[in-house]
């Protein structure tokens, strides 16, 4: 299944934190019944490419809305076609691996 790794950046707020922004964030992607998990930079959601551009596209537009001046956001997108790999399995591999 297709990774998207996605973080935001809100530029001109009046704060250096933005964790309510990944809070939002985190919240729509519960509500469209994604898989994720949150690492300290980022997120990775699972899911289908139409589904996962069409949350990045809504956390983009959220976060606009919410007031900043300027919002960047990084995505990249990890898609295999020799197997179908998930989140918790290339997590698993990497532990396995130290071990």
């Amino acid at each position: 299944m297709p990774l998207l790794e996605i973080s935001i950046v809100p530029v001109g707020t009046n704060t250096p934190s933005f964790s309510s922004d990944v809070v939002d964030a985190v919240r729509l992607i519960e509500n469209r019944g994604l898989k994720y998990q949150v690492t300290p930079t980022s997120t990775v959601i699972e899911g289908e490419i139409p589904e996962l551009m069409g949350v990045a596209q809504e956390i983009h537009q959220r976060t606009m809305e919410g007031g900043p001046s300027r919002v960047i956001t990084h995505m990249t997108i990890d898609e295999r076609a020799d197997k179908e790999v998930g989140i918790q399995q290339q997590v698993d591999t990497v532990h396995q691996s130290l071990r």
